[in-house]
């Protein structure tokens, strides 16, 4: 059976989340969808801790990772993931509402594969979301190792 490549959403919002879903869906992207809530459950599943110490082996093919998140910001999981030798490989994509050049800004000197302004409208956000699923999940070869195990149906 062909291996999958996992996908980690780190949203609070769950509109977003349903968004986020209902895109990749509509793309019919079978991969794995990981939904983590804040930016402690996102370190602790790439870490392998907690709610995720057994999780299935291999880092997610990308992170797509709001700014605004409670308890670990967006900006620090980056930070954390960029300076582990053992997840900094892992592409992540900033998705957020922030058009903040500061946040841009730091964002990229941390070391963000890509940031991407959540679109206001329905459609925009769809259409934003399907384009990331296919080139993430799809089209770009992923680090060594982040392949996960086959999803479950």
């Amino acid at each position: 059976m062909t291996e999958l490549k996992r996908i980690l959403l780190v949203e609070d919002s769950a509109n977003d989340v349903a968004l986020s879903m209902a895109a990749l869906e509509e793309i019919s992207l079978a991969n794995e969808v990981v939904v983590v809530r804040d930016g402690q459950q996102a370190l602790d599943f790439l870490n392998r801790r907690g709610d995720y110490a057994n999780r299935t082996d291999g880092n997610p093919a990308v992170v797509l990772l709001d700014l605004k998140l409670p308890k670990v910001d967006g900006i620090e999981v980056l930070s954390r993931v960029k300076a582990d030798p053992n997840l900094k490989s892992i592409p992540i994509v900033m998705l957020t509402s922030s058009r903040e050049e500061r946040d841009l800004a730091r964002s990229y000197g941390l070391g963000v594969n890509a940031y991407v302004v959540k679109p206001v409208a329905f459609p925009d956000f769809v259409r934003a979301l399907k384009e990331l699923g296919l080139f993430w999940a799809v089209v770009n070869q992923p680090p060594p190792g982040s392949l996960a195990q086959p999803t479950r149906r």
